[in-house]
Protein backbone atom coordinates (compact mmCIF):
# COMPACT_ATOMS: atom_id res chain seq x y z
CA UNK A 1 0.00 0.00 0.00
CA UNK A 2 1.20 3.51 -0.76
CA UNK A 3 0.69 6.23 1.82
CA UNK A 4 -2.13 7.87 -0.18
CA UNK A 5 -4.10 4.65 -0.72
CA UNK A 6 -5.23 4.38 2.91
CA UNK A 7 -6.62 7.94 2.99
CA UNK A 8 -10.27 8.66 2.31
CA UNK A 9 -11.36 11.37 -0.12
CA UNK A 10 -11.74 14.04 2.54
CA UNK A 11 -8.17 13.41 3.74
CA UNK A 12 -6.78 13.44 0.21
CA UNK A 13 -8.52 16.71 -0.62
CA UNK A 14 -7.19 18.25 2.62
CA UNK A 15 -3.63 17.43 1.55
CA UNK A 16 -4.13 19.22 -1.76
CA UNK A 17 -5.76 22.22 -0.11
CA UNK A 18 -2.82 22.42 2.33
CA UNK A 19 -0.43 22.16 -0.65
CA UNK A 20 1.24 19.09 0.83
CA UNK A 21 0.51 17.09 -2.32
CA UNK A 22 -0.65 18.09 -5.79
CA UNK A 23 -3.70 16.91 -7.71
CA UNK A 24 -1.31 15.45 -10.27
CA UNK A 25 0.43 13.41 -7.59
CA UNK A 26 -2.91 12.05 -6.32
CA UNK A 27 -3.99 11.12 -9.83
CA UNK A 28 -0.66 9.56 -10.80
CA UNK A 29 -0.66 7.43 -7.64
CA UNK A 30 -4.22 6.25 -8.33
CA UNK A 31 -3.35 5.39 -11.93
CA UNK A 32 -0.44 3.25 -10.73
CA UNK A 33 -2.76 1.42 -8.34
CA UNK A 34 -5.29 0.78 -11.10
CA UNK A 35 -2.59 -0.50 -13.44
CA UNK A 36 -1.30 -2.82 -10.73
CA UNK A 37 -4.59 -4.11 -9.31
CA UNK A 38 -7.13 -4.00 -12.10
CA UNK A 39 -5.82 -7.02 -14.04
CA UNK A 40 -6.89 -9.21 -11.11
CA UNK A 41 -10.27 -7.56 -10.63
CA UNK A 42 -11.53 -6.22 -13.99
CA UNK A 43 -13.20 -3.30 -12.25
CA UNK A 44 -12.08 -0.46 -14.54
CA UNK A 45 -13.10 -1.20 -18.14
CA UNK A 46 -12.52 2.19 -19.80
CA UNK A 47 -9.41 3.96 -18.51
CA UNK A 48 -9.19 7.68 -19.22
CA UNK A 49 -5.73 8.40 -17.83
CA UNK A 50 -4.58 11.09 -20.28
CA UNK A 51 -7.75 13.10 -19.76
CA UNK A 52 -7.38 12.71 -15.99
CA UNK A 53 -3.79 13.91 -15.98
CA UNK A 54 -4.74 16.93 -18.11
CA UNK A 55 -7.55 17.77 -15.66
CA UNK A 56 -5.24 17.35 -12.67
CA UNK A 57 -2.74 19.80 -14.12
CA UNK A 58 -5.53 22.37 -14.48
CA UNK A 59 -6.59 21.80 -10.88
CA UNK A 60 -3.02 22.30 -9.69
CA UNK A 61 -3.40 25.89 -10.83
CA UNK A 62 -6.51 26.22 -8.66
CA UNK A 63 -4.66 24.87 -5.66
CA UNK A 64 -2.77 28.13 -5.46
CA UNK A 65 -5.97 30.19 -5.28
CA UNK A 66 -7.74 31.40 -2.17
CA UNK A 67 -9.57 28.79 -0.12
CA UNK A 68 -13.03 30.17 -0.94
CA UNK A 69 -12.57 29.66 -4.68
CA UNK A 70 -11.30 26.08 -4.49
CA UNK A 71 -13.67 23.13 -4.89
CA UNK A 72 -14.10 20.92 -1.81
CA UNK A 73 -12.74 17.66 -3.32
CA UNK A 74 -9.85 19.29 -5.14
CA UNK A 75 -7.84 16.69 -7.08
CA UNK A 76 -9.39 13.55 -5.58
CA UNK A 77 -9.28 10.56 -7.99
CA UNK A 78 -12.71 9.22 -8.96
CA UNK A 79 -14.27 6.59 -11.22
CA UNK A 80 -17.60 6.75 -13.04
CA UNK A 81 -19.88 3.73 -13.34
CA UNK A 82 -20.62 2.83 -16.94
CA UNK A 83 -24.35 3.24 -16.40
CA UNK A 84 -25.42 6.87 -16.12
CA UNK A 85 -22.86 9.50 -15.25
CA UNK A 86 -22.56 10.39 -18.94
CA UNK A 87 -19.45 12.39 -19.84
CA UNK A 88 -19.11 14.38 -23.05
CA UNK A 89 -16.72 12.64 -25.44
CA UNK A 90 -16.51 9.49 -23.30
CA UNK A 91 -18.07 6.06 -23.91
CA UNK A 92 -21.21 4.97 -22.09
CA UNK A 93 -22.10 1.39 -22.91
CA UNK A 94 -24.33 0.39 -19.97
CA UNK A 95 -22.82 -3.11 -20.05
CA UNK A 96 -24.16 -3.63 -23.59
CA UNK A 97 -22.09 -5.35 -26.25
CA UNK A 98 -24.31 -3.55 -28.80
CA UNK A 99 -23.07 -0.12 -27.68
CA UNK A 100 -19.51 -1.37 -27.28
CA UNK A 101 -19.47 -2.67 -30.85
CA UNK A 102 -20.97 0.62 -32.06
CA UNK A 103 -18.19 2.58 -30.32
CA UNK A 104 -20.83 4.81 -28.74
CA UNK A 105 -19.73 8.01 -26.99
CA UNK A 106 -21.83 10.67 -25.28
CA UNK A 107 -22.11 14.26 -26.49
CA UNK A 108 -22.98 16.04 -23.24
CA UNK A 109 -22.24 15.70 -19.54
CA UNK A 110 -24.95 14.52 -17.19
CA UNK A 111 -25.72 16.91 -14.34
CA UNK A 112 -24.17 14.36 -11.98
CA UNK A 113 -20.89 14.24 -13.93
CA UNK A 114 -20.79 18.04 -14.22
CA UNK A 115 -21.26 18.45 -10.47
CA UNK A 116 -18.57 15.87 -9.74
CA UNK A 117 -16.17 17.84 -11.92
CA UNK A 118 -17.14 21.16 -10.34
CA UNK A 119 -16.55 19.56 -6.95
CA UNK A 120 -12.91 19.04 -7.93
CA UNK A 121 -12.93 15.26 -8.39
CA UNK A 122 -10.93 13.85 -11.29
CA UNK A 123 -12.47 10.96 -13.22
CA UNK A 124 -9.92 8.31 -14.23
CA UNK A 125 -12.32 6.17 -16.26
CA UNK A 126 -15.44 4.04 -16.10
CA UNK A 127 -16.26 0.89 -14.16
CA UNK A 128 -17.89 -2.40 -15.07
CA UNK A 129 -21.62 -3.05 -14.73
CA UNK A 130 -24.03 -5.82 -15.78
CA UNK A 131 -26.05 -5.17 -18.92
CA UNK A 132 -28.53 -2.38 -18.11
CA UNK A 133 -27.92 -2.94 -14.38
CA UNK A 134 -30.26 -5.90 -14.17
CA UNK A 135 -28.40 -8.28 -11.85
CA UNK A 136 -26.80 -8.22 -8.38
CA UNK A 137 -23.58 -9.49 -9.94
CA UNK A 138 -21.28 -7.81 -12.46
CA UNK A 139 -20.56 -10.36 -15.19
CA UNK A 140 -21.56 -8.81 -18.53
CA UNK A 141 -20.79 -10.54 -21.82
CA UNK A 142 -19.43 -7.23 -23.11
CA UNK A 143 -16.63 -6.80 -20.57
CA UNK A 144 -16.37 -9.97 -18.50
CA UNK A 145 -16.67 -10.59 -14.78
CA UNK A 146 -15.55 -8.24 -12.02
CA UNK A 147 -14.01 -10.12 -9.11
CA UNK A 148 -14.42 -9.42 -5.42
CA UNK A 149 -11.17 -8.14 -3.83
CA UNK A 150 -11.93 -10.16 -0.67
CA UNK A 151 -12.16 -13.43 -2.61
CA UNK A 152 -11.39 -13.46 -6.33
CA UNK A 153 -13.71 -16.42 -6.90
CA UNK A 154 -16.75 -14.44 -5.75
CA UNK A 155 -18.88 -11.69 -7.20
CA UNK A 156 -18.33 -8.05 -6.28
CA UNK A 157 -22.10 -7.55 -6.42
CA UNK A 158 -24.11 -5.50 -8.86
CA UNK A 159 -24.94 -3.49 -10.55
CA UNK A 160 -22.22 -1.17 -9.21
CA UNK A 161 -19.80 -4.08 -8.87
CA UNK A 162 -16.93 -2.48 -10.75
CA UNK A 163 -17.15 0.64 -8.62
CA UNK A 164 -17.26 -1.36 -5.38
CA UNK A 165 -14.33 -3.59 -6.33
CA UNK A 166 -12.23 -0.56 -7.27
CA UNK A 167 -12.88 1.27 -4.00
CA UNK A 168 -12.52 -1.84 -1.84
CA UNK A 169 -9.16 -2.55 -3.49
CA UNK A 170 -7.96 1.00 -2.86
CA UNK A 171 -7.71 2.10 -6.49
CA UNK A 172 -9.66 5.26 -5.65
CA UNK A 173 -11.25 6.38 -2.37
CA UNK A 174 -14.73 6.83 -3.79
CA UNK A 175 -16.58 5.96 -7.02
CA UNK A 176 -19.88 6.68 -8.72
CA UNK A 177 -22.65 4.12 -8.23
CA UNK A 178 -26.37 3.91 -8.96
CA UNK A 179 -29.24 2.00 -7.39
CA UNK A 180 -32.52 0.84 -8.96
CA UNK A 181 -33.18 -2.13 -6.67
CA UNK A 182 -30.15 -2.27 -4.40
CA UNK A 183 -27.29 -1.63 -6.81
CA UNK A 184 -25.39 0.71 -4.47
CA UNK A 185 -26.15 -1.14 -1.25
CA UNK A 186 -25.62 -4.73 -2.47
CA UNK A 187 -22.06 -4.28 -3.82
CA UNK A 188 -21.22 -2.10 -0.83
CA UNK A 189 -22.25 -4.97 1.45
CA UNK A 190 -20.37 -7.56 -0.62
CA UNK A 191 -17.16 -5.50 -0.77
CA UNK A 192 -17.09 -4.00 2.75
CA UNK A 193 -18.03 -0.40 1.90
CA UNK A 194 -20.43 2.38 2.80
CA UNK A 195 -23.26 2.65 0.28
CA UNK A 196 -26.03 5.25 0.55
CA UNK A 197 -29.05 5.15 -1.74
CA UNK A 198 -30.38 8.70 -1.52
CA UNK A 199 -33.96 9.86 -1.54
CA UNK A 200 -35.83 9.96 -4.85
CA UNK A 201 -35.33 13.42 -6.32
CA UNK A 202 -32.24 14.19 -4.24
CA UNK A 203 -30.22 14.67 -7.43
CA UNK A 204 -30.97 15.01 -11.13
CA UNK A 205 -30.75 12.56 -14.04
CA UNK A 206 -30.77 15.49 -16.47
CA UNK A 207 -30.35 16.58 -19.09
CA UNK A 208 -30.91 13.23 -20.85
CA UNK A 209 -33.65 11.89 -18.56
CA UNK A 210 -36.12 12.93 -15.91
CA UNK A 211 -36.17 9.58 -14.16
CA UNK A 212 -34.94 6.00 -14.54
CA UNK A 213 -37.09 2.94 -13.88
CA UNK A 214 -40.17 5.04 -13.03
CA UNK A 215 -38.35 6.78 -10.19
CA UNK A 216 -36.80 3.64 -8.66
CA UNK A 217 -33.23 4.55 -9.61
CA UNK A 218 -30.90 7.14 -8.11
CA UNK A 219 -27.18 7.94 -8.11
CA UNK A 220 -24.44 8.56 -5.57
CA UNK A 221 -21.24 6.66 -4.66
CA UNK A 222 -19.67 3.78 -2.80
CA UNK A 223 -16.98 4.85 -0.34
CA UNK A 224 -14.86 3.73 2.62
CA UNK A 225 -16.11 6.40 5.06
CA UNK A 226 -19.37 8.03 6.07
CA UNK A 227 -17.89 11.50 5.71
CA UNK A 228 -16.86 10.79 2.10
CA UNK A 229 -20.43 9.77 1.31
CA UNK A 230 -21.74 12.93 3.00
CA UNK A 231 -19.25 15.13 1.16
CA UNK A 232 -20.20 13.74 -2.27
CA UNK A 233 -23.90 14.03 -1.46
CA UNK A 234 -23.31 17.72 -0.69
CA UNK A 235 -21.68 18.14 -4.10
CA UNK A 236 -24.29 16.27 -6.16
CA UNK A 237 -27.58 16.93 -4.34
CA UNK A 238 -30.19 19.31 -5.71
CA UNK A 239 -32.48 19.15 -8.72
CA UNK A 240 -32.64 21.28 -11.84
CA UNK A 241 -35.64 22.95 -13.50
CA UNK A 242 -37.85 20.40 -15.20
CA UNK A 243 -37.04 17.43 -12.97
CA UNK A 244 -40.15 15.35 -12.20
CA UNK A 245 -39.22 14.99 -8.50
CA UNK A 246 -37.58 17.26 -5.96
CA UNK A 247 -36.51 16.24 -2.47
CA UNK A 248 -36.55 18.92 0.21
CA UNK A 249 -33.03 20.44 0.40
CA UNK A 250 -31.05 19.82 3.59
CA UNK A 251 -30.97 22.51 6.26
CA UNK A 252 -27.15 22.52 6.14
CA UNK A 253 -24.29 20.58 4.66
CA UNK A 254 -24.38 16.84 5.31
CA UNK A 255 -20.68 16.88 6.24
CA UNK A 256 -21.59 19.26 9.07
CA UNK A 257 -24.65 17.28 10.11
CA UNK A 258 -22.69 14.09 10.78
CA UNK A 259 -20.76 15.95 13.49
CA UNK A 260 -23.87 16.80 15.50
CA UNK A 261 -25.23 14.92 18.51
CA UNK A 262 -27.88 12.33 17.75
CA UNK A 263 -30.93 12.22 20.00
CA UNK A 264 -32.06 8.74 21.11
CA UNK A 265 -33.99 7.17 18.24
CA UNK A 266 -36.65 4.47 18.01
CA UNK A 267 -35.42 1.79 15.61
CA UNK A 268 -37.24 -1.27 14.29
CA UNK A 269 -35.27 -4.47 13.70
CA UNK A 270 -35.93 -7.04 10.97
CA UNK A 271 -33.56 -10.02 10.67
CA UNK A 272 -35.69 -12.41 8.58
CA UNK A 273 -36.88 -11.89 5.02
CA UNK A 274 -40.10 -9.85 5.15
CA UNK A 275 -42.42 -12.66 4.04
CA UNK A 276 -40.29 -15.50 5.44
CA UNK A 277 -39.83 -17.15 2.04
CA UNK A 278 -36.10 -16.42 1.66
CA UNK A 279 -33.43 -18.00 3.84
CA UNK A 280 -31.15 -15.49 5.52
CA UNK A 281 -27.52 -16.53 5.99
CA UNK A 282 -26.50 -16.49 9.68
CA UNK A 283 -23.73 -13.95 9.08
CA UNK A 284 -26.19 -11.60 7.36
CA UNK A 285 -28.68 -11.74 10.22
CA UNK A 286 -25.78 -11.36 12.66
CA UNK A 287 -24.79 -8.15 10.89
CA UNK A 288 -28.16 -6.68 11.82
CA UNK A 289 -28.20 -8.02 15.40
CA UNK A 290 -24.64 -6.83 16.08
CA UNK A 291 -25.60 -3.41 14.77
CA UNK A 292 -28.71 -3.43 16.94
CA UNK A 293 -26.57 -4.12 19.99
CA UNK A 294 -24.21 -1.28 19.09
CA UNK A 295 -27.14 1.09 18.59
CA UNK A 296 -28.52 0.10 21.98
CA UNK A 297 -25.15 0.84 23.57
CA UNK A 298 -25.28 4.26 21.92
CA UNK A 299 -28.54 5.04 23.68
CA UNK A 300 -31.07 4.20 20.96
CA UNK A 301 -34.14 2.03 21.55
CA UNK A 302 -34.18 -1.00 19.24
CA UNK A 303 -37.08 -3.44 19.08
CA UNK A 304 -38.29 -6.07 16.63
CA UNK A 305 -40.70 -4.35 14.26
CA UNK A 306 -41.04 -3.74 10.54
CA UNK A 307 -43.68 -2.43 8.10
CA UNK A 308 -46.07 -5.23 7.20
CA UNK A 309 -46.25 -3.86 3.65
CA UNK A 310 -42.76 -5.26 3.03
CA UNK A 311 -44.28 -8.75 2.94
CA UNK A 312 -46.81 -7.94 0.20
CA UNK A 313 -45.99 -10.12 -2.86
CA UNK A 314 -47.90 -7.76 -5.12
CA UNK A 315 -45.24 -5.10 -4.52
CA UNK A 316 -42.54 -7.38 -5.93
CA UNK A 317 -44.68 -8.27 -8.95
CA UNK A 318 -45.22 -4.58 -9.62
CA UNK A 319 -41.49 -3.94 -9.38
CA UNK A 320 -40.76 -6.58 -12.04
CA UNK A 321 -43.54 -5.32 -14.31
CA UNK A 322 -42.28 -1.74 -14.20
CA UNK A 323 -38.63 -2.73 -14.70
CA UNK A 324 -39.54 -4.96 -17.66
CA UNK A 325 -41.44 -2.12 -19.34
CA UNK A 326 -38.53 0.25 -18.75
CA UNK A 327 -36.05 -2.24 -20.23
CA UNK A 328 -38.19 -2.55 -23.35
CA UNK A 329 -38.17 1.23 -23.71
CA UNK A 330 -34.41 1.42 -23.07
CA UNK A 331 -33.69 -1.04 -25.87
CA UNK A 332 -35.81 1.04 -28.25
CA UNK A 333 -34.07 4.23 -27.14
CA UNK A 334 -30.61 2.69 -27.61
CA UNK A 335 -31.56 1.51 -31.10
CA UNK A 336 -32.85 4.99 -31.96
CA UNK A 337 -29.69 6.80 -30.88
CA UNK A 338 -27.35 4.39 -32.66
CA UNK A 339 -29.59 4.29 -35.72
CA UNK A 340 -29.68 0.51 -35.93
CA UNK A 341 -32.32 -2.01 -34.80
CA UNK A 342 -31.53 -4.32 -31.88
CA UNK A 343 -32.30 -8.03 -32.09
CA UNK A 344 -32.22 -10.79 -29.49
CA UNK A 345 -28.68 -11.64 -30.65
CA UNK A 346 -27.53 -8.12 -29.72
CA UNK A 347 -28.47 -8.44 -26.03
CA UNK A 348 -28.01 -10.93 -23.21
CA UNK A 349 -30.82 -13.49 -22.77
CA UNK A 350 -32.22 -11.92 -19.59
CA UNK A 351 -32.31 -8.44 -21.10
CA UNK A 352 -34.26 -9.59 -24.14
CA UNK A 353 -36.65 -11.77 -22.13
CA UNK A 354 -37.52 -8.92 -19.77
CA UNK A 355 -37.98 -6.58 -22.71
CA UNK A 356 -40.41 -9.04 -24.29
CA UNK A 357 -42.35 -9.17 -21.02
CA UNK A 358 -42.41 -5.38 -21.02
CA UNK A 359 -43.63 -5.21 -24.61
CA UNK A 360 -46.46 -7.61 -23.78
CA UNK A 361 -47.63 -5.47 -20.85
CA UNK A 362 -50.75 -3.42 -21.54
CA UNK A 363 -50.93 0.25 -20.62
CA UNK A 364 -53.64 -0.36 -17.97
CA UNK A 365 -51.52 -3.09 -16.40
CA UNK A 366 -48.50 -0.78 -16.28
CA UNK A 367 -50.57 1.98 -14.66
CA UNK A 368 -51.88 -0.56 -12.12
CA UNK A 369 -48.27 -1.46 -11.23
CA UNK A 370 -47.48 2.23 -10.75
CA UNK A 371 -50.54 2.61 -8.51
CA UNK A 372 -49.48 -0.43 -6.45
CA UNK A 373 -46.02 1.11 -6.04
CA UNK A 374 -47.46 4.45 -4.92
CA UNK A 375 -49.74 2.70 -2.46
CA UNK A 376 -46.74 0.79 -1.10
CA UNK A 377 -44.98 4.09 -0.45
CA UNK A 378 -47.94 5.39 1.54
CA UNK A 379 -48.20 2.17 3.56
CA UNK A 380 -44.49 2.20 4.39
CA UNK A 381 -44.57 5.89 5.35
CA UNK A 382 -47.16 5.21 8.04
CA UNK A 383 -44.66 2.94 9.89
CA UNK A 384 -42.10 5.76 9.93
CA UNK A 385 -44.60 7.93 11.79
CA UNK A 386 -43.81 5.72 14.83
CA UNK A 387 -40.17 4.82 14.17
CA UNK A 388 -37.11 6.78 13.10
CA UNK A 389 -35.20 3.98 11.35
CA UNK A 390 -35.53 0.39 10.18
CA UNK A 391 -32.52 -1.90 10.62
CA UNK A 392 -32.12 -5.00 8.40
CA UNK A 393 -29.38 -7.09 6.83
CA UNK A 394 -28.44 -5.50 3.52
CA UNK A 395 -28.68 -8.85 1.72
CA UNK A 396 -29.96 -12.26 2.72
CA UNK A 397 -26.83 -14.00 1.43
CA UNK A 398 -23.13 -13.10 1.11
CA UNK A 399 -21.49 -12.53 -2.27
CA UNK A 400 -22.13 -15.57 -4.49
CA UNK A 401 -19.42 -17.43 -6.41
CA UNK A 402 -18.82 -16.05 -9.89
CA UNK A 403 -21.11 -17.71 -12.41
CA UNK A 404 -23.87 -18.50 -9.92
CA UNK A 405 -26.23 -15.81 -11.19
CA UNK A 406 -25.34 -15.78 -14.89
CA UNK A 407 -28.58 -16.37 -16.84
CA UNK A 408 -28.74 -19.30 -19.25
CA UNK A 409 -30.08 -18.94 -22.77
CA UNK A 410 -32.63 -21.70 -22.16
CA UNK A 411 -34.14 -20.21 -18.99
CA UNK A 412 -32.84 -16.67 -18.36
CA UNK A 413 -35.50 -15.85 -15.78
CA UNK A 414 -34.30 -18.64 -13.49
CA UNK A 415 -31.13 -16.75 -12.53
CA UNK A 416 -33.19 -13.57 -12.14
CA UNK A 417 -35.47 -15.38 -9.68
CA UNK A 418 -32.44 -16.73 -7.80
CA UNK A 419 -31.30 -13.13 -7.34
CA UNK A 420 -34.14 -12.53 -4.86
CA UNK A 421 -31.96 -13.01 -1.73
CA UNK A 422 -29.85 -10.04 -2.77
CA UNK A 423 -32.68 -7.56 -3.23
CA UNK A 424 -35.30 -8.69 -0.72
CA UNK A 425 -34.24 -6.06 1.84
CA UNK A 426 -33.46 -3.28 -0.64
CA UNK A 427 -35.74 -3.08 -3.67
CA UNK A 428 -38.97 -2.03 -1.98
CA UNK A 429 -37.29 1.16 -0.80
CA UNK A 430 -36.48 1.97 -4.41
CA UNK A 431 -40.22 1.75 -4.97
CA UNK A 432 -41.00 4.01 -2.01
CA UNK A 433 -38.14 6.40 -2.79
CA UNK A 434 -36.78 6.31 0.76
CA UNK A 435 -33.07 6.62 1.56
CA UNK A 436 -31.17 3.57 2.80
CA UNK A 437 -27.54 2.99 3.71
CA UNK A 438 -25.46 -0.20 3.88
CA UNK A 439 -22.65 -0.26 6.43
CA UNK A 440 -19.74 -2.77 6.50
CA UNK A 441 -20.23 -4.08 10.01
CA UNK A 442 -19.56 -7.82 9.75
CA UNK A 443 -18.13 -10.72 7.72
CA UNK A 444 -18.63 -14.44 7.19
CA UNK A 445 -16.35 -16.97 8.86
CA UNK A 446 -14.28 -17.14 5.69
CA UNK A 447 -13.91 -13.38 5.42
CA UNK A 448 -16.55 -12.24 2.93
CA UNK A 449 -17.99 -8.87 4.00
CA UNK A 450 -21.69 -8.56 4.83
CA UNK A 451 -23.55 -5.37 5.61
CA UNK A 452 -26.37 -4.00 7.71
CA UNK A 453 -28.90 -1.62 6.21
CA UNK A 454 -30.58 1.36 7.85
CA UNK A 455 -33.62 2.94 6.18
CA UNK A 456 -35.04 6.36 7.04
CA UNK A 457 -38.19 8.24 6.15
CA UNK A 458 -38.35 10.06 2.82
CA UNK A 459 -35.85 12.91 2.69
CA UNK A 460 -34.03 12.00 5.93
CA UNK A 461 -30.50 11.26 4.76
CA UNK A 462 -29.42 13.51 7.62
CA UNK A 463 -30.63 10.97 10.19
CA UNK A 464 -29.04 8.07 8.32
CA UNK A 465 -25.66 9.76 8.03
CA UNK A 466 -25.56 10.90 11.67
CA UNK A 467 -26.32 7.40 12.94
CA UNK A 468 -23.92 5.86 10.41
CA UNK A 469 -21.17 8.15 11.71
CA UNK A 470 -21.92 6.93 15.25
CA UNK A 471 -21.66 3.31 14.14
CA UNK A 472 -18.42 4.01 12.28
CA UNK A 473 -16.90 4.86 15.65
CA UNK A 474 -18.57 1.97 17.49
CA UNK A 475 -17.75 -0.69 14.86
CA UNK A 476 -14.60 0.64 13.14
CA UNK A 477 -14.11 -0.59 9.59
CA UNK A 478 -11.68 1.87 7.98
CA UNK A 479 -8.62 -0.28 8.70
CA UNK A 480 -10.12 -3.45 7.19
CA UNK A 481 -8.50 -4.15 3.82
CA UNK A 482 -8.64 -7.19 1.55
CA UNK A 483 -5.36 -9.09 1.42
CA UNK A 484 -3.57 -9.85 -1.80
CA UNK A 485 -4.71 -7.01 -4.07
Amino acid sequence: MDELEILDAVEQAALVRARKVSATELVDAAIKRIERKNPQLNAVIMPAFKRARDEARKLDGLSRADDDSRPPMLGVPFLMKDLGGQEAGAPCHMGMRFLKDAGWTESVDSHFAARIRRGGLVCLGRTNTPELGLLPTTEPEAYGATRNPWNLGHSAGGSSGGAAAAVAAGMVPVAHASDGGGSIRIPAAHCGLVGLKPTRGRSSFGPSAGERWAGFSCELVVSRSVRDTAAILDITQGGVPGDPYAAMPPERLYVDQIKTTVRPLRIGLLTKSPNGSIEVHPACSEAATLTAKALGNLGHHVEESFPEALADPEAVRSFVTIVACCIARTIDAVADKVGKPISAEDTEPLTWTLAEIGRACTAPRYIAAIETTHALGRRLASWWERYDLLLTPTTAQPAPPLGDLVPSKDNPLEAYARSAPYGCFTSLFNQSGQPGISLPVHATADGLPVGAQLVAAYGREDVLLRVAAQLEQAIPWKDRWPAGV
